[in-house]
């Protein structure tokens, strides 16, 4: 589409970047969508190891959101996305396992970068395109920056930027994978890890791949050299799930992982000499904790803000 202006710029092609390159392009208005990744996906990254696509960015989505879930209902109908679980386990050092329920999540069997490319488009007419760019200044015109708030402090001043945890991801293969919960577990009062999750379960295909999201702290000391992690992070998943030495491993860094805290709107904006730069992303979340639903909602209501603005 042409509009005879000069183009929006969105910086980051996660949920929240893909969501409003969508509420743009449904409002008339051409924009460029950049991200200094390969592929599309941001913290729903989903790469293939061993043969299989694996979630170890964000672990699954709820549905809260009235616009979200006639998206999600889409994805369901399409076979992109399904109902996974209400119920984890929860393990602690020297504990029995018990479980915890709660809202339901969702999961993929394509992964969950899988629905960012569905969002904008996936190859079909009309589909949305990211280039792969890292941009170190802040171009002219209206630029949203779809992103971490550190990261898009490096750009532009973030009003009231939050803080962020960081997190390793471990990816254990194993020959059999006997766990002692169903699906997920959160691991309470551990040093090394907090979070669990059966990535064959949640996928559907029964894969024994096992992914575990290590604590804040754990991550912070080991953020120059991941690999150094390794050993120490499976002693862990060892101790509390009992299983055999792993087949193979993975790691990934996530120097940004998580929100500490919240914005209280869903978007914020800033008007600069040489144009305005919006802010989105699942930590512009009022309605609570950050979450992949946030992060849609987010982008779209800056991309109908946007939309409006220029009409």
């Amino acid at each position: 589409m042409s509009t005879g202006r000069t183009p929006v710029t969105i910086v980051g092609a996660g949920m929240a970047g893909a969501a409003c390159a969508v509420a743009l392009r449904d409002g008339g208005v051409e924009c460029r969508l950049v991200d200094r990744g390969r592929a599309v996906g941001g913290r729903m990254a989903s790469p293939q190891l061993h043969g299989r696509r694996v979630d170890i960015g964000a672990g699954y989505f709820t549905v809260r959101d009235d616009g979200f879930a006639e998206l999600v209902e889409a994805w369901e109908a399409a076979g992109l996305a399904r109902p996974w679980t209400d119920t984890f386990g929860v393990l602690a050092p020297d504990a029995d396992a018990t479980t915890t329920t709660g809202p339901t999540r969702w999961a993929t069997p394509g992964g969950l970068r899988s629905l960012v490319r569905d969002v904008l488009g996936a190859a079909g007419p009309g589909e949305i395109k990211a280039e792969s760019t890292e941009l170190t200044t802040l171009p002219d015109g209206i630029v949203v920056l779809a992103m971490p708030d550190p990261q898009a402090s490096r750009l532009a001043d973030v009003p009231d930027p939050v803080s962020y945890d960081a997190a390793l991801t471990l990816v254990a293969g194993f020959e059999n994978m006997p766990l002692p919960f169903e699906n997920a577990a959160f691991v309470n009062a551990h040093p090394v890890i907090q979070f669990l999750a059966d990535d064959g379960a949640r996928r559907g295909d029964s894969a024994p791949v096992l992914v575990a999201h290590t604590t804040a702290e754990f991550a912070r000391a080991h953020l120059s050299d991941p690999d150094s992690a390794v050993a120490q992070t499976v002693a862990a998943v060892r101790s509390v799930t009992g299983l055999p030495a792993p087949s193979w491993t993975h790691v990934h860094r996530w120097t940004f992982a998580k929100p500490a805290q919240a914005h209280d709107s869903t978007f914020g904006s800033v008007d600069l000499a040489n144009g305005t730069v919006y802010f989105a992303g699942d930590q512009w979340s009022p309605s609570g904790p950050p979450r992949v639903e946030s992060a849609w909602r987010s982008g779209t209501d800056a991309g109908r803000a946007i939309c409006a603005r220029l009409s």
